[in-house]
Formats: structure tokens, sequence, C-alpha cells
């Protein structure tokens, strides 16, 4: 298995970035938590100009005609910029669900039973699904009930609906693990940034005369976080590279469970190194340490994914995956 980026994939990942950064995305998540779209849709249709709303649909369908490689380096870069919004719904699980979609710059979020139960701000879609198993339908008439939410700029409301359109031919199972392994790769670009701003801080931050980032026990914390993100960066690849196989489920929840517990480790690792300054609201670490919280959490629970893996491991696949 092949782990470097080819040169095209190391350029798309590196024109993202540029694009986030100068997009300024602290300040549009700020405004999204808000309720206030206008800035995040500008960045969205800058998105879709480029196809990245469409990496993976087929050329005849306005896409890119891309892989879950390129996906998942889609995503990381989403996660490493920690850009607010529906991306994992609008990138990974609606393409692969909805068979006559084309790639466009709508807004689309899900709900998606048992393991996604509120759609994510679905008062700013332009589309809601109620994706599951037995049936994937497009929801019209609905009512909202906002929810709390751990992180401020992940708005979750519950969806009522008087009626939904079937959406045939949905393939459930294999855009439900696509959207786990493009939950992986969002928590392991989440994970890498909150490094990145704790590496950054122990070199300004000064203790006895010296940068706090010269002492062993500090390096030593870094560079575990670092260790347990590069453990998980090869399971992610080896996911997108299983997609569609009959490993697909299995290897998702490895790269989902792995990828979860290194951004943990690494929210840990910043906190500490911060301090206080780290919860504060106006630090860029805080927007990380509460998305990291909540999508450990989302598309499948840590426990969930570890007794998938369980039962593929002793050969019960069939079980459904809404299933204990």
């Amino acid at each position: 298995m092949r782990f470097v980026l080819e040169p095209e994939q190391q350029d798309m990942a590196d024109t993202l970035r540029a694009m986030f950064t100068a997009a300024d995305v602290p300040a549009i998540a700020r405004s999204w938590a808000d309720g206030d779209a206008e800035s995040w849709r500008k960045l969205w249709r800058s998105l879709a100009d480029l196809g990245v709303t469409g990496v993976t649909l087929p050329e005849e369908r306005g896409g890119l005609g891309l892989g879950p490689v390129e996906l998942a380096l889609c995503l990381q870069e989403c996660g490493y910029a920690g850009l607010p919004g529906p991306v994992i719904e609008s990138l990974a699980l609606l393409p692969a669900l909805l068979p006559d979609l084309t790639a466009d710059a709508a807004v689309r979020t899900a709900v998606v039973a048992p393991h996604v139960p509120c759609a994510l701000d679905a008062d700013l879609a332009d589309e809601v699904y109620e994706c599951g198993p037995e049936s994937t339908r497009i929801l019209s008439g609905i009512s909202l009930r906002r929810e709390e939410s751990f992180d401020p700029a992940r708005r979750l409301f519950e969806v009522g609906s008087t009626w939904g359109e079937e959406v045939p031919g949905a393939e459930f199972e294999r855009a439900f693990d696509l959207a786990v392994l493009g939950c992986a790769a969002y928590l392991l670009g989440l994970g890498h940034r909150m490094l990145d701003l704790a590496t950054e801080h122990v070199k300004q931050r000064q203790q006895f005369g010296r940068p706090v980032g010269e002492f062993q026990a500090v390096k030593h914390h870094l560079a575990n976080a670092l260790l347990k993100l590069e453990f998980a960066r090869p399971l992610i690849r080896g996911a997108a590279l299983s997609a569609g196989s009959e490993h697909a489920g299995r290897d998702a929840s490895a790269a989902k469970l792995a990828a979860g517990e290194a951004a943990h480790l690494a929210a840990r690792t910043a906190l500490q190194v911060h301090g206080a300054i780290g919860y504060t609201a106006e630090h860029d670490l805080h927007r990380h340490l509460t998305k990291t919280a909540a999508l450990r959490q989302s598309w499948g629970t840590p426990a969930w994914h570890r007794r998938r893996i369980a039962r593929s491991l002793t050969a019960d696949p069939d079980t459904p995956i809404g299933s204990p």
C-alpha cells in the first residue's frame, strides 16, 4: 500500500489549505454559529467551483470522478481548518447515496438513523434527507426544533416532516461507510491542527527564561500525540482503498476509532500545554476542542465501532448497521 500522496493529490491539499487560510475560517465559524450563513456560503460556492462538492461524483454528473482517497484528503483539510456546516453529509454521505445527484453548490444535510439523530444545520440547508438501512427520503414540510450541542458551530435540529419523497436505488451501507471514513479524515485534520497550535504555543511561551517547548516532558507529550495521529493515517488510507469491498465497514470503523482516539489525545495535550487560555471561546483551540468531542461520538460511538470490528473478526458481517 502506498501512503505517500501523488503530486496531484498534494496539490489539491495545498490548494484547499490556502483557500481556507485566505477565507478566515475562524471568523466564518463564529458567524455560522450565530446563524449567519453568508460568508460560509460564499466559501462553499468557491469549493463548488473547484469541484470539491462533487469530488466523488462521475464526470457525466458534473463531478471530478475521483475516489475515496481524494474524498478523505478533502475532508482532512476541512477538519484542519475547522470548517463548520454539514460537510460530511454533503461531500461523503449523500453523493454516494443519491444515484441522480449532480455536482452543485447546494447544501444538504441528513438524519441518519440511529447514529445521527439530529440534522446538522437543517435551518440553513437547501435539502434535508432522512436516511437509514430501510429507506432514504428527501423531506418536505419539515418542522425544526433546536437541540443543545457541545460545539456551538454544530447546530443540531430534531426534524419533523409531514411527508417525504422516496429516493430509489440508494445504497445505504456503502454511503454510511464513506461518511464514517469522512468523519475519520475530518478528525485527523482536527488533531493535526490542534497539535500545530500546541507546538507553536510552546515555542513562544517562556518559563525560566526558556521556551517551554525545550523541556523534555513537553516534547514527550507532543511526540506521543503526533505518533497517535500518524498511526491513524494509514488506517484511513486503508479504509479509503477498501471502500466498496467486503471489509469496507470494518476498515471504516477501525479508521474512525483510531482517528477519534488520536484527535482526543491531541486535544488533551494541546489543552494541557495552553492552560486555561485554551478553554476560552476567543481562542482557535476552543473551536477544535469542542468539534473533536462532538465528532468522536457522532457517526457511531467508539463502543459501537469496537463492537462492529469484533463482529467482523468473528465472522458475523451481516449484522445490520443500526444494530448494537
